[in-house]
């Protein structure tokens, strides 16, 4: 079965098509037959002690293993995860913890291995099952950002700010962890305004002005502002409006008539902008 993702036009309409038919798309996405055969086959040769080494030998346990943490596209880099994977990330110059890519670090962490290297670890069918639903999830995030990018950062978005609400760190280590994560910086750059110039600047710089920025927007800055509901959805319709005026108001775009008229009956066209983002 061929998995046809129905986001209608696309920008912040196409995601309120795509909110409203999810459960129904994710069911047909999961059982496209090539998903169903790598399920299987992890569920059938994953089920008895493996190590690091020999997982990742299996390139078909690791298509999905990857493919549960979003990293699909490392499947070639055999020594690399492999090291990822036997260091842990119990000691602070473990491997995965010098990489900027945190995904990395939750993969290690997440099965365990780390010192002493090559240890067996017994995994349980709660542990597998954990591991094919998260393939699942981030397998169809996939198959809609072939489609659609800007609905994949913000299907992505929306499931780990939530995972950044829920976390013990404090308010400022947030910021920094969540800057640290390019699709969900992405999200929240688009949606608050913010320029890629400060992507240069101090990273202590560059915290305070985003949570100056959920501040202004939403009247706190601290973790508990991403486990509402309603601030993810206006972040992410925010974050679709920005975008579609980074690359020209169209006929789809809410207000687009009344931007249209301010233009002809000339208001400079950075002004409309302006005056029509204002609306949001």
């Amino acid at each position: 079965m061929f998995f046809q993702p129905a986001i209608g036009t696309g920008g912040y309409l196409g995601w309120l098509v795509l909110e409203r038919t999810e459960e129904r798309q994710r069911e047909v996405h999961d059982r496209s037959p090539t998903l169903g055969r790598n399920i299987d086959y992890f569920r059938e040769n994953f089920s008895h002690s493996l190590t690091a080494g020999e997982l990742v030998d299996d390139r078909r346990l690791m298509s999905v293993v990857l493919g549960a943490f979003g990293l699909s596209e490392e499947i070639n880099k055999k020594a690399f995860i492999e090291k990822i994977l036997n260091e842990g990330v119990a000691d602070d110059d473990a491997f995965a913890n010098r990489l900027n890519e945190p995904r990395f670090k939750a993969m290690s962490e997440f099965f365990g291995y780390g010192p002493p290297v090559d240890e067996i670890i017994i995994r349980d069918a709660d542990f597998i099952e954990d591991v094919i639903a998260r393939y699942k999830s981030l397998e169809f995030e996939r198959a809609i950002g072939e489609t659609d990018n800007d609905m994949r950062l913000a299907l992505n978005f929306r499931r780990e700010i939530s995972e950044f609400a829920e976390s013990t760190a404090e308010e400022s280590t947030m910021w920094l962890q969540i800057l640290g994560r390019k699709p969900v910086r992405e999200v929240l750059s688009a949606a608050f305004g913010i320029p890629i110039e400060v992507s240069q600047l101090d990273i202590d710089r560059q915290r305070d002005i985003f949570a100056d920025k959920a501040k202004q927007f939403f009247g706190d800055s601290s973790k508990e502002i991403f486990g509402k509901p309603e601030v993810i959805e206006e972040t992410i319709r925010r974050f679709f409006f920005r975008r579609q005026l980074e690359s020209g108001p169209n006929a789809t775009t809410p207000g687009y008539a009344a931007l249209t008229l301010l233009q002809t009956n000339s208001v400079g066209a950075t002004a409309a902008q302006n005056l029509f983002l204002s609306s949001f």
